[in-house]
């Protein structure tokens, strides 16, 4: 048993791709869903959160983009209020802009990389963190591949996600006398939007004039391990709920990569 039953968990970027299968996934576990995205995702956020509530759990869904602390933190709040508690946190809310050498950066996108996908993973511990009682609870922040090794054109993104590992092993330290775990979660290429999409596929095979999701996946493929060139959003969550459940109750300040062998080929 994961223990989540009756518990209540936050999620950010929760409108759709990986993080609506967080809340799917931990519905079926048994927990209550806030669920937060930005306000341009409204009607996919009501989506969410019906999907939520079919399984037979609360959501409390919640407009903020998460580089505005007072947005956040009101909506956790509120959240919190309509639930009665919180139990585990799940900063998955990030962006992935478009890049190119470091030199050649538009400042703006760094800016916006850094203020999501680290500033933003901040303002969620610190907006959920103080309504983590004395039951202790998870803190689980989705980094990536790039948050453990270095890859081209991404010095945006790969510096952001090498620095919530940092945040998380402080945060593991400072909360773990409260019994509160703090983890990442490295995936490489999950079956998203953000993946299958026409832009990657022109990068991944500048070769050909109109290049499919197959012929991404062969390049794709060949980096890994496993016989796959990508991993589905289910399998991040399924981590995910792992790290939250009382299965890994004494597993803090660790790095758990979901790549299928990525990580380990390349580097």
């Amino acid at each position: 048993m994961t223990g989540l039953v009756g518990k209540a968990v936050l999620v950010t970027g929760a409108a759709r791709g990986t993080g609506r299968v967080h809340c799917q996934r931990f519905a079926d576990e048994g927990a209550d869903v806030i669920a937060l995205d930005g306000p341009a995702v409204v009607d996919e956020l009501g989506d969410t959160a019906r999907e939520v509530e079919s399984r037979g759990r609360r959501c409390a869904a919640g407009l903020a983009d998460v580089s505005d602390l007072k947005a956040v933190t009101a909506a956790v709040d509120a959240g919190v209020a309509a639930l009665g508690r919180l139990d585990v946190i799940v900063a998955n809310a990030g962006i992935h802009i478009a890049g190119a050498p470091s030199w050649k950066l538009d400042p703006r996108d760094w800016q916006r990389t850094l203020d999501v996908n680290l500033t933003g993973v901040w303002h969620t511990v610190r907006a959920g963190a103080p309504h983590m009682g004395e039951r202790g609870g998870s803190i689980v922040i989705i980094s990536s591949t790039n948050g453990l090794r270095g890859t081209p054109n991404t010095a945006h993104y790969t510096a952001s996600k090498h620095a919530v590992v940092g945040l998380s092993r402080t945060l593991a330290n400072e909360l773990g006398p409260r019994s509160i775990r703090v983890n990442t979660v490295h995936p490489g290429p999950v079956a998203t939007p953000t993946v299958l999409n026409e832009r990657t596929f022109r990068r991944l095979r500048p070769d050909l004039d109109n290049p499919t999701a197959a012929d991404a996946a062969e390049v794709l493929q060949a980096r890994n391990l496993l016989p796959v060139p990508w991993v589905e959003p289910v399998d991040v969550a399924n981590a995910v709920v792992f790290l939250a459940s009382d299965q890994a109750r004494y597993i803090t300040g660790t790095q758990l990569v979901i790549d299928a062998g990525l990580t380990r080929k390349t580097t």
